[in-house]
């Protein structure tokens, strides 16, 4: 068991770091995109499409744009794996171990708390104190990325540091968005979600091995969340938590979707969710109008700031006093490093900024230019300090990449 953890710790990694560059190319696509034919890009994505079902001679439909599509039916698989990917940590990997869990998730905390004071400080009493949710999330794919970037030149101790804290964080952006980014609720259809989830449950227990039927299942419960007020995402996280991260009836099933749908995720979900978010005017009227205001500015100070203060200070405090310790061959300057790379928000960052600004076009615009800023600011600081810390503290033999973790 310990060494399929392992290898699809680092099967997941691989994934992410190639996936942080297609990520990368598809956010320039969109800044290309829509600053050379703004237009067509904005036709395309609003774009209206329908998919419906006639049951009990009763129409269920779902009439959303394609950009709604993406956020709301294919971000539902990307959540799933993250699903999948906290409960297999919870119950096999870092998070199942309280002293090796304790640091990263004390960061994690200090790395929600601190970027949303800031923003919250920033926007208090205004129009923007909505998306105070939008500074507290870590992107995974860009974060690995940069990582591989230094090969064996930091610690794998490290990359299972920033891997918890970004799956602790995961969580902690999952029940922001659950809580305080929900619509108007519809008892009916949430009790009918709820409902589907029992139904998943008592399934497993009575040895239902039938992926189809679960897939078909899903959906359904897919259609109830997005219509009772819940954000339809949550229904992926849901099933990725129901999934069993032990061998189920003598198949590994999380194994099994987690190597079948990851690359999806990695290299076509997650980028088509940056096409159709990241696509922002970049002109210096543009740029004049989003950074005059507190939004665009909050986002930053949350990400680059807020990440850095709230992950270090929180981290090496844990340390100090014996909360739980850090993995071998990691020191404070790598935490203090890991937590500038953490302000990398983007993806998540992206949705809630969706979420929180859906109606207001004009404040979303400054959002996005603010995570967009914010993330390249973070993500250059974070890479100068780790290269500085991986000459002045060279990567001893034993504490090697995860590849070598991996066949340990």
């Amino acid at each position: 068991p310990a060494t399929r953890v392992r290898s699809t710790i680092v099967e997941f990694m691989r994934l992410e770091a190639a996936g942080g560059i297609v990520l990368l190319v598809a956010a320039v696509a969109a800044l290309v995109w829509v600053n050379v034919h703004g237009d067509s890009y904005h036709d395309f994505w609003d774009h209206h499409i329908e998919f419906g079902i006639l049951l009990f001679d009763e129409l269920f439909a779902v009439d959303e744009g394609l950009k709604a599509w993406v956020n709301d039916g294919l971000m539902v698989i990307f959540f799933f794996v993250v699903g999948m990917e906290i409960k297999r940590e919870l119950v096999v990997g870092e998070l199942r171990d309280p002293r090796r869990a304790a640091l990263p998730i004390i960061g994690a905390f200090g790395g929600m708390l601190v970027p949303a004071g800031f923003f919250a400080l920033l926007n208090q009493g205004g129009d923007g104190i909505d998306g105070w949710g939008i500074p507290v999330a870590t992107d995974i794919a860009f974060v690995v990325g940069v990582l591989a970037l230094f090969g064996r030149r930091l610690p794998a101790g490290l990359r299972v540091f920033l891997l918890t804290l970004a799956i602790a964080d995961d969580i902690g952006g999952i029940a922001i968005i659950a809580v305080f980014y929900t619509d108007d609720l519809s008892l009916p259809h949430l009790g009918t979600a709820i409902g589907l989830l029992a139904l998943i449950l008592a399934g497993q227990r009575f040895g239902v091995r039938h992926i189809a039927i679960y897939v078909v299942v899903g959906i359904i419960l897919w259609y109830a969340a997005h219509e009772s007020g819940i954000h339809a995402t949550i229904a992926g996280v849901a099933l990725g938590l129901l999934t069993p991260a032990r061998p189920f009836r003598g198949r590994d099933v999380m194994h099994s979707l987690e190597h079948t749908l990851l690359p999806y995720s990695s290299f076509l979900i997650v980028p088509l969710f940056a096409l159709a978010n990241a696509g922002v005017e970049v002109t210096p009227d543009s740029l004049g109008k989003a950074f005059g205001g507190s939004i665009a500015w909050g986002v930053v100070l949350g990400l680059v700031v807020g990440k850095f203060v709230g992950i270090s200070v929180t981290t090496i405090a844990g340390a100090r006093l014996g909360v739980g310790r850090l993995p071998a061959g990691v020191n404070l300057g790598h935490v203090v490093g890991a937590s500038l790379l953490a302000g990398i928000g983007f993806t998540v960052s992206l949705f809630i900024a969706e979420l929180s600004f859906a109606d207001a076009p004009a404040l979303l615009d400054q959002a996005k230019k603010g995570v967009l800023a914010g993330s390249l600011i973070a993500g250059a600081l974070g890479a100068v300090f780790l290269l500085v810390i991986s000459r002045v503290t060279p990567t001893s033999a034993e504490h090697g990449s995860m590849e070598s973790v991996a066949h340990k």
